[in-house]
């Protein structure tokens, strides 16, 4: 176990599996105390064995819709209450809820605005629940996880998933001009295509062979990336070696955006 964030407690949304779940790990390897939330109870539970075992680290974790304002609340109080700080918010939670493209002409207004409760309005509720932690302590880091469609486009041609994430970018910059005179960083990440998630290997196989060897070409790197490589940015992001970055977005992606 590495120290950069000893003693830190970190806060992780979206964590049941994939890349909130690596990030678990990773955050409890460099030894914070982490306390992972999802909607997913089951899957949870699987994270946090994950981080004892991979990490020998320190999870707790409780079921978090982070539409729910309440529940928001209640959990970021509960973290506040038990810990008596809060030093890191990695806001991963996020997705497309199980939607597939469709025209715009033919999108519901229930769709798009479920995908923006997901991706992006939880993300308000979690930064505006910490704040006042941290602004008291006057120090913290917040990692938004946006995605590669937030900087150019949806793969799958999802209208609202693109428009969230490129708003999560934008939050991401406020919060940081906001936020900076207390001493808190906002920081954000906007990761390529990881195959993470039964949401992700789906998007995969849909490709077929071919495609998704004209996928790989298309990345500078002439690879995918993997959870763990997310989770690492996300470290950065966190400690001290961050000291004085805020505001930035990162694409963590091979090289699949600068190329186009």
């Amino acid at each position: 176990m590495s120290t950069s964030l000893a003693e830190k407690v970190a806060i992780v949304t979206g964590a049941a599996h994939g890349i909130g779940r690596a990030i678990c790990v990773e955050l409890a390897r460099e030894g914070a105390r982490v306390w992972a939330c999802d909607i997913l109870a089951t899957e949870l539970e699987e994270t946090v064995r994950a981080v004892l075992a991979q990490a020998a680290g320190r999870c707790q974790a409780a079921p978090v819709d982070v539409t729910d304002p309440a529940q928001v609340a209640a959990f970021v109080t509960r973290v506040a209450d038990a810990e008596r700080r809060i030093d890191v918010l990695v806001n991963t939670a996020g997705g497309v809820a199980g939607q597939t493209m469709k025209p715009v002409d033919q999108v519901p207004d229930a769709d798009w605005r479920r995908i923006f409760a997901i991706n992006l309005d939880g993300a308000f509720h979690f930064t505006r629940a910490v704040a006042p932690v941290m602004k008291a302590q006057k120090s913290g880091a917040i990692v938004n996880i946006s995605s590669g469609a937030g900087r150019s486009y949806s793969l799958t041609g999802i209208q609202a998933y693109a428009s969230a994430k490129a708003g999560l970018i934008g939050f991401t910059r406020q919060t940081a001009v906001e936020l900076g005179p207390f001493g808190i960083r906002v920081n954000c990440l906007a990761p390529g295509f990881i195959r993470s998630n039964p949401a992700t290997e789906k998007q995969w196989a849909a490709m077929g062979e071919a495609g998704q060897r004209q996928f790989v070409e298309s990345i500078a790197l002439r690879r995918l990336g993997t959870a763990d490589e997310i989770a690492r940015a996300v470290v950065f992001f966190a400690c001290a070696d961050a000291s004085y970055v805020t505001g930035q977005t990162i694409s963590v992606d091979g090289g699949k955006w600068m190329l186009g």
